[in-house]
């Protein structure tokens, strides 16, 4: 087949590869993607899209469990966790098909096969068709990332499964040991928990969601255990053995040695980027040897003229909307559009377990070792009117600020909408707003995000409700 021609091309169509795509047929550029599945890459098929649908089951059928506390009584509650993931499949589905229109919208061709980069302007796919090259101005490489597991665990999609075999998996086991206590694990922990199964988490570091400010997890960890999840932190798993179906694990707690039996096990320790075997040795592309992450400016701009990389394969910790952000921001440089770099400091964390955790920026802690003379403040969500009347008020929001002139530093949130509400403060960080502007402007009432503009008043002792 004859080479094509492109002013952009894209090996990778996950978050960060397909929004590049669509801005870039938006600017006017003749843009091809490389994908060897489907274009939407792991987060729309394997993880961040499913995953919510099934915790939006969890939720609803927690609401349905604790139904006596808002005066309905509901009898002979029966859950099918096989419906919840007929129904993520439902939810894949109708924005794919969504995200396909786009792509024609744009004008975007999508190759589908294996890509490999055979020089800086050329890309080798191979497809159920045979090889062809594409040929382009412009490379991006947005290949993203691939989930971890350990050495010698066998992963079988029954009894030990990554999160890609959890959303699929129709029958829960009675009990489910999660190693790695990041975002995956304590999403899944708290979908597991509320299907009845027993729940242990396994966490290396000294607290459940490591990158998280402290106070927030321990709170979580608090409303966890009360859910029955039992939890094990500062632990390294030791030999897994099988055991009367099951596993028998050995852990080395802080307090010595302990054996854990389990139904099945949740590998959740991270993910790797997908950097192998894509041909960047060939065209000298310089990696991070420590971090296994390319090496990249902040315009996302390899050592390679006119090659860029952007997403997991470049940033830690692996966030699809970062990628987003990086792919529009990659496309409009190469269009010749001047603004601000992407601030890795403004891309906001987000958890969707029960309570939910966001947060943006400095955590106290780091603020402290960065230089800064701080303020902080905490407001209470059980002195904000719309949750107590949800019956959500386990929860707070806290602001970090420059103390003489107010600047937010960072944000952090756990509780319900969480996740909507951090980017209330995204957007202050991002114009540069200060606290006191945040507790200035004028929220409707009554609203969890009245707990935002408190919280900025809290940081001068004006908070009006606390």
């Amino acid at each position: 087949m004859a080479d094509e021609r492109y002013d952009v091309m894209i090996l990778g169509g996950g978050p960060g590869g397909y929004v590049a795509a669509i801005r870039g047929g938006q600017l006017g550029l003749k843009v091809a993607v490389v994908e060897k599945e489907a274009v939407g890459g792991v987060c729309l098929h394997h993880g961040c899209i499913p995953s919510k649908a099934i915790i939006r089951n969890a939720e609803v059928l927690s609401l349905i469990q604790n139904s006596e506390a808002f005066g309905i009584k509901v009898d002979n509650i029966r859950p099918d966790y096989g419906q919840a993931i007929d129904r993520s499949k439902k939810v894949i589905q109708k924005l794919y098909s969504g995200l396909q229109h786009v792509m024609k919208k744009s004008k975007v061709d999508i190759h589908t096969g294996v890509g490999k980069i055979i020089a800086p302007d050329q890309i080798e796919v191979t497809g159920s068709n045979g090889k062809k090259t594409i040929r382009a101005e412009r490379l991006i490489i947005a290949t993203g990332s691939r989930v971890r597991s350990l050495p010698g665990l066998n992963v079988d999609g029954r009894r030990v499964i990554t999160s890609d075999e959890a959303l699929l998996l129709r029958d829960l086991p009675r009990s489910v040991t999660i190693i790695g206590g990041g975002a995956i694990g304590v999403e899944f922990a708290y979908v597991y928990s509320v299907y009845g199964a027993k729940v242990t988490i396994v966490e290396m570091m000294p607290t459940l969601l490591p990158l998280e400010d402290r106070e927030v997890t321990a709170l979580l960890e608090r409303s966890f255990k009360k859910r029955g999840i039992e939890i094990f932190t500062k632990t390294r798993v030791g030999p897994i053995k099988d055991q009367n179906g099951g596993f028998a694990i050995e852990l080395q707690t802080a307090e010595g040695g302990k054996t854990l039996n389990t139904e099945a096990i949740l590998v959740a320790i991270g993910r790797a980027p997908n950097i192998e075997g894509i041909g960047l040795e060939t065209i000298g592309v310089a990696i991070d040897e420590k971090r296994r992450l390319i090496q990249v400016d902040e315009r996302m701009r390899t050592n390679v003229p006119n090659v860029f990389a952007l997403g997991d394969v470049t940033t830690r910790p692996a966030l699809a909307h970062g990628a987003m952000a990086q792919g529009v921001s990659v496309v409009e440089s190469i269009a010749g559009i001047e603004r601000p770099p992407v601030d890795l400091l403004n891309i906001p964390s987000a958890v969707y377990c029960h309570p939910e955790v966001a947060s943006v920026g400095l955590t106290e802690e780091k603020a402290r070792e960065a230089g800064h003379e701080i303020k902080v403040a905490k407001y209470p969500l059980s002195a904000n009117g719309r949750a107590v009347a949800l019956g959500e008020t386990e929860g707070f929001v806290k602001v970090v600020a420059d103390a003489q002139y107010g600047e937010i530093l960072g944000a952090h949130i756990i509780g319900p909408e969480a996740t909507e509400l951090i980017g209330e403060f995204v957007l202050a960080k991002t114009v540069e707003a200060t606290a006191q502007e945040l507790k200035q402007a004028v929220h409707p009432h009554p609203t969890l995000s009245e707990a935002v503009m408190e919280a900025g008043g809290a940081i001068f002792g004006e908070a009006i409700h606390y």
